[in-house]
């Protein structure tokens, strides 16, 4: 049996466009591995209002106070809302596959869902949810998904 052309290439396409959603659920997300990328987001994610990342200095005391003060609550009680346990802080181990390793004794690297970078444990921003972190395959394949 003979295929035309204008057929094949309608096969090809579809079954490429197939096997493209499949492979990404199984990919790193992009700021894993694309340190510009990345780098642009967090930069983005510090400079941004309504997203505030931070602290850079993790003894930043003016940091603490203002978002201590956004959140109408205590310095004590923010500092205690990390991105180490926040909803979309996702340290399952297939995302631990995709980051580069170990960073400092004062936390570890995740990667959040929210900002789409990878982010710090020790640090927070305007966003934080509290719930997590994710440190199962299931979950981080839900957050995956939306």
């Amino acid at each position: 049996m003979k295929i035309k052309s204008s057929q094949l290439k309608k096969l090809i396409r579809e079954s490429l466009r197939t096997i493209y959603e499949v492979a990404k659920e199984f990919a790193c997300p992009r700021a894993t591995q694309d340190l510009e990328y990345n780098t642009k987001k967090r930069n983005e994610a510090i400079k941004a209002k309504h997203i505030k990342y931070g602290p850079l200095n993790l003894s930043d005391e003016k940091y603490w106070n203002a978002l201590a003060k956004h959140w109408n609550t205590e310095v004590a009680v923010a500092k205690k809302s990390l991105c180490g346990n926040c909803a979309a802080f996702d340290i399952s181990p297939q995302m631990l596959e995709c980051m580069p390793g170990e960073v400092d004794k004062e936390g570890r690297l995740g990667y959040c869902w929210m900002h789409d970078f990878k982010c710090h444990s020790a640090r927070t921003c305007y966003t934080w949810a509290a719930g997590g972190p994710i440190d199962d395959d299931k979950t981080s394949d839900s957050w995956n998904k939306k």
